[in-house]
């Protein structure tokens, strides 16, 4: 057998021993991650793994399967997850404060009351994901989707929304204060009894949305679409309401811009 013979007959065998390193040295990481001695899993499979309570601050786990695990009570401070798969994760109480989770999948997981301060969440998928009383300051939120997620109280002061997209969120006794919310479609979704102080929601559409009891002082709703929503008892005091469509809106016992509040029934 010539040289040249040699040499293509044993490429493919070292190619295939190389696979096989690789693959043993994945499952290698997968093994010390879980016995606790790594914080490196990247790709790994941890599909519905036990996790909770363990502290894996400035873990790597970007593009890995944690479907289905239970990470309550879990410390990820700086984890990088960056398009991990986190479907119908538990991560309840958990601490995610500045994880790194670009492009990521929460689809239907479970955030509630969690630590989620100067988390980087663009580009990730919440649709459906449960971030009751979660703690979202300084969040970056950009592109994120929200549809349908349940983000009642959730303390969203500082965050970054541009692009996000919140259909059918649920968002009774939030905080939004200062939020730069131009132009985003807020039409329908309950905001019932939240903070709103000097928001930017200039051009937002608020068509039907229920907006009863929130605190709007020094709002910015030039150009907002209010058509057929709810403010009664809202406090609109300094708000700023040129050019907004109200028609069908009511502001039954509002506080209104000039700090006169409306009668009911107007």
């Amino acid at each position: 057998m010539s040289s040249s013979d040699l040499v293509a007959h044993l490429r493919p065998l070292a190619v295939a021993a190389l696979l096989a390193i690789a693959g043993s040295a994945l499952a290698a990481d997968s093994g010390a991650f879980l016995a606790g001695t790594s914080k490196i899993c990247i790709e790994c499979d941890l599909a519905g793994r036990d996790l909770s309570d363990r502290d894996l601050q400035r873990a790597k786990l970007d593009r890995a399967n944690l479907s289905g695990a239970n990470l309550v009570g879990t410390t990820l401070f700086r984890a990088t997850l960056t398009r991990a798969n986190l479907k119908g994760a538990k991560l309840g109480a958990a601490n995610l404060n500045l994880i790194d989770a670009k492009g990521a999948d929460f689809t239907g997981a479970d955030l509630s009351k969690a630590l989620l301060f100067e988390a980087d969440f663009s580009g990730a998928n919440l649709a459906g994901a449960n971030l009751a009383a979660a703690r979202l300051g300084r969040a970056r939120l950009n592109q994120a989707n929200l549809a349908g997620a349940d983000l009642t109280g959730v303390d969203l002061r500082e965050a970054r929304l541009a692009g996000a997209k919140l259909i059918g969120a649920h968002m009774r006794g939030v905080t939004l204060d200062g939020l730069n919310l131009l132009d985003m479609d807020l039409h329908g979704i309950d905001f019932t009894y939240s903070d709103m102080v000097e928001a930017n929601l200039t051009g937002a559409n608020l068509a039907g949305a229920t907006l009863a009891g929130v605190n709007l002082f020094s709002a910015n709703l030039h150009g907002a679409d209010l058509r057929g929503a709810n403010l009664e008892g809202a406090n609109l005091e300094n708000a700023i309401l040129s050019d907004a469509l109200t028609e069908g809106a009511k502001f039954d016992a509002a506080i209104m811009p000039d700090g006169r509040r409306a009668p009911e029934g107007n």
